[in-house]
């Protein structure tokens, strides 16, 4: 294969799996690969030159998403505002669940997809107690607050991923919001004054 090929080969699978990313988040995972192959703009043999079957193309669009999560985690472990971490993780969460729906259940939820990435899933979770653990050493949330109450905010939020899409786009960051200002706490500035600071740093 000349360098030629080899270039226009990954520029089509990079632009294949970014057609499905978009595709699968809006309408879900039970999409016609004929439908991804159109939306792309190739013809159905070359996408399964790249992708032999739906679910190596679904891995490849999840891998994706798991690698930006992973790399969400990390940025919040590194920052030296528990709070800012915290609260930047939550409502990251929380847009996923808007602009995300149709890959949140794979990510989250039994769908056999998601399977391969337990290993992430459980990464992830020791992320986020390392973040409340930070969190409440500082006194930036409830002194009571476990990562279990935390968790019970996230599935919260994620069950309005079941809302219409016009819906969930303003239910669903009303809820994060809702749930942020249940955590913050005593030592911290009041909710008003952390979500500028939120806004502005992000």
């Amino acid at each position: 294969m000349t360098r030629k090929p080899r270039v226009d080969a990954e520029h089509n699978r990079r632009h294949i799996v970014a057609v499905a990313h978009a595709a699968f988040a809006a309408e879900g995972l039970e999409l016609p690969m004929r439908e991804i192959a159109r939306r792309a703009g190739l013809g159905v043999a070359t996408l399964y030159r790249h992708f032999p079957s739906r679910p190596d193309l679904i891995g490849a669009v999840l891998t994706e998403q798991v690698t930006d999560c992973g790399a969400a985690m990390r940025a919040a472990l590194a920052d030296p505002d528990p709070w800012r971490a915290l609260s930047g993780l939550i409502r990251r969460f929380a847009e996923h669940q808007v602009r995300e729906r149709g890959l949140n259940e794979a990510v989250l939820g039994s769908h056999a997809a998601g399977l391969p990435f337990a290993e992430q899933r459980r990464a992830h979770a020791r992320g986020l107690q390392r973040l409340v653990e930070s969190a409440r050493r500082t006194k930036a949330v409830r002194p009571e607050l476990s990562v279990e109450d935390v968790r019970v905010g996230l599935w919260a939020i994620a069950s309005f991923r079941t809302l219409p899409p016009e819906r969930a786009g303003t239910a669903v960051p009303r809820l994060a919001n809702l749930l942020l200002a249940a955590l913050s706490g005593p030592g911290s500035d009041t909710l008003q004054s952390r979500n500028r600071e939120d806004q502005a740093s992000s």
